[in-house]
């Protein structure tokens, strides 16, 4: 922790971190700005403050006009002329809004004609006059010069424009004689061999002849036409192709093309492929083409490391499945199918059981002839390890005899105990011993725990040991963070504070609001408004659920009218649904007043809420 000031200097050092030493104090930096007017209006930064973003009323460089800039470039020059009189006293300075002196009069010095070919000394109120000579200028053309007499200006513009066609005659344009005109439309026309296009620009109709080579393929579909592009069918393929046995002794003459139809002849010779085996010679067959027949003699060959011979097949070529390495882009690609290929196998192994004892000892054994001397018995090695707590669990195996070491000790060849210590820790302490499995007593624990400080702010390392070891007090002041406690004062605000129906509105105290309950209650015309408004949906309702029970027993009157069938009409009954229609038909204009009543309440409810 390091005291820092904030990045603006203005505010008290206070404890930081190191590693973020870089704090703001909150408040306006205030610093004075390049244009020395105004201040810096941002708040506490780092670094340089920002140009002035203010405007002011500036001068320009010659101090004639004022104008509102931005504060951060004062500098700047207006569209007068100065206007200043020139040491000669007979002329003003020219120049626009400047600096400084105006300097000598421009017109005091030698001066030449307008075209340059005599000079004269004039006084500086006298204009220098033409010379009568040609011009001669060049123009802007750099072919032609000015034809005019020498004059005050500059030349005109190069006048000798000629009207002229592109090569395949198709456009005219009127443009300067020094340019060549070519028109960017491509010939289309076919040339002689009437397959490609000239495709040359501006082309005046003599197309040169196709130069390319035909290149199409012959009927032999083996040749190419090498003769210049040119129109119809190319000539056959002039070529003969020999047609052979695999061997050569005997063959067919036949037109190139032919080939692949045509059956080579058959040999009677014998077979002259060398033998792909150990073997001096094959076994006898015809000629043939592709493959010979896979060797079935025996093997023969002596077999590493004993006197047996191999009594196996011939083994040196063998058809296997080619393993495939190639990985796919994606999904979308298909797997090629599986290639085969011919490989020399090696001799299989001697099978000669022979009595031999394992390496650590435990048991003899008869052990094939190929892999006969020490071996394994797959028992766990089982001698005690460095640690003094595991043994070798490694599978049998050789271990170097030392005399000073009992036989069943570990030797170097046996394994590294890579166990964690198992030992139980002191009490309170959470991290398990750094040390692997080891004799004696574990060392105290250095590990350093975080622990939060008392007001939860930042983050303390305390070394295991010392926190483990040390009482309540001492717990205390070790997780104390020792700065300045962050908890807030009590809010003064002012907060609007509602009843419960949210009409009655009043200001209390952040704080006091914050710790108080039922502040503010609903006084009598709350209650009022509530009881009316609850009357009101009571009585809608109501009136609903007798417009329900009446629709139910007029269904339950036609139902059993229904059932009885016709009957002689009753008068009193007739009355009693006289007077239900009566009330079906007058209850909507009792419905609308009630509903009124209703919608009257709940708007002044909504307007006093608001």
């Amino acid at each position: 922790m390091v005291n820092v000031s904030c990045v603006c200097g203005k505010a008290a050092p206070v404890p930081r971190r190191c590693s973020n030493k870089a704090w703001t104090c909150g408040k306006i930096c205030s610093r004075t700005l390049p244009c020395k007017i105004h201040t810096c209006a941002h708040t506490c930064h780092a670094g340089e403050c920002e140009p002035c973003p203010r405007v002011s009323v500036q001068k320009c460089v010659c101090g004639r006009k004022k104008a509102e800039r931005q504060c951060a470039s004062p500098v700047w020059h207006c569209d007068q002329v100065c206007g200043r009189p020139l040491p000669c006293g007979n002329h003003t300075c020219e120049r626009v809004c400047h600096t400084g002196v105006c300097g000598e009069c421009p017109r005091a010095e030698n001066r030449a004609c307008p075209c340059g070919k005599s000079k004269c000394a004039l006084p500086c109120t006298a204009d220098v006059p033409t010379c009568g000579d040609t011009c001669d200028k060049k123009l802007d053309c750099g072919l032609h010069t000015c034809s005019m007499r020498c004059h005050r200006g500059a030349c005109e513009t190069c006048r000798q424009e000629v009207e002229k066609q592109c090569r395949c005659g198709r456009y005219t344009r009127r443009m300067p004689c020094h340019k060549e005109y070519l028109c960017e439309s491509k010939c289309t026309q076919m040339r002689s061999c009437n397959r490609h296009q000239c495709k040359r620009k501006c082309c005046p109709g003599n197309c040169p002849p196709c130069d390319l080579s035909c290149g199409r393929t012959l009927g032999c579909r083996n040749h190419k036409c090498p003769s210049v592009c040119h129109q119809g069918s190319c000539y056959p393929c002039p070529e003969v192709v020999q047609v052979k046995c695999a061997c050569g002794s005997s063959s067919l003459s036949v037109p190139c093309g032919r080939e692949r139809n045509t059956k080579p002849p058959r040999c009677r010779e014998i077979c002259r492929n060398p033998p792909s085996c150990h073997h001096p010679s094959r076994e006898q067959h015809r000629c043939h083409f592709g493959v010979c027949p896979v060797c079935k003699q025996v093997c023969q060959l002596p077999l590493p490391g004993c006197t047996h011979l191999c009594q196996a097949p011939c083994h040196d070529q063998v058809l296997l499945k080619a393993i495939n390495r190639v990985q796919l882009a994606g999904p979308w690609e298909q797997q090629t199918a599986p290639a085969f290929e011919f490989k020399a196998l090696p001799c299989p192994p001697c099978q000669v059981p022979i009595p031999t004892a394992c390496l650590g000892e435990h048991e003899v054994s008869p052990v094939l002839c190929h892999v006969r001397g020490p071996f394994s018995c797959g028992r766990a090695c089982g001698r005690t390890l460095t640690c003094g707590n595991h043994s070798c669990s490694l599978e049998c195996h050789a271990v170097t005899f030392d005399p000073k070491r009992e036989k069943t000790e570990a030797g170097k060849e046996c394994e590294k105990c890579e166990e964690g210590c198992s030992k139980p820790r002191p009490p309170g302490c959470p991290h398990p011993c750094a040390l692997p499995c080891h004799r004696g007593d574990c060392p105290p624990c250095t590990q350093m725990i975080r622990q939060r400080c008392h007001c939860k702010m930042s983050n303390l390392y305390i070394e295991c040991l010392e926190l483990t070891s040390a009482d309540d007090e001492g717990r205390k002041l070790l997780t104390s963070c020792k700065n300045q406690c962050p908890k807030q004062e009590n809010c003064n605000q002012k907060v609007k504070v509602k009843c419960p129906c949210k009409r009655i509105k009043k200001e209390f105290s952040c704080s006091y609001a914050r710790q108080e309950e039922n502040l503010v209650v609903c006084d009598d015309t709350c209650k009022d408004l509530q009881r009316k408004y609850a009357e009101a949906r009571e009585a809608e309702e109501r009136a609903i659920r007798e417009e329900e029970l009446k629709k139910q027993q007029a269904e339950l009157e036609a139902f059993e009218k229904r059932q009885k069938g016709k009957r002689k009409k009753n008068r009193r009954n007739t009355e009693v649904e006289t007077q239900e229609g009566a009330w079906l038909k007058y209850r909507k204009y009792l419905l609308v007043p009630v509903c009124g009543v209703l919608l009257a309440v709940g708007a002044f409810y909504l307007l006093q809420a608001s």
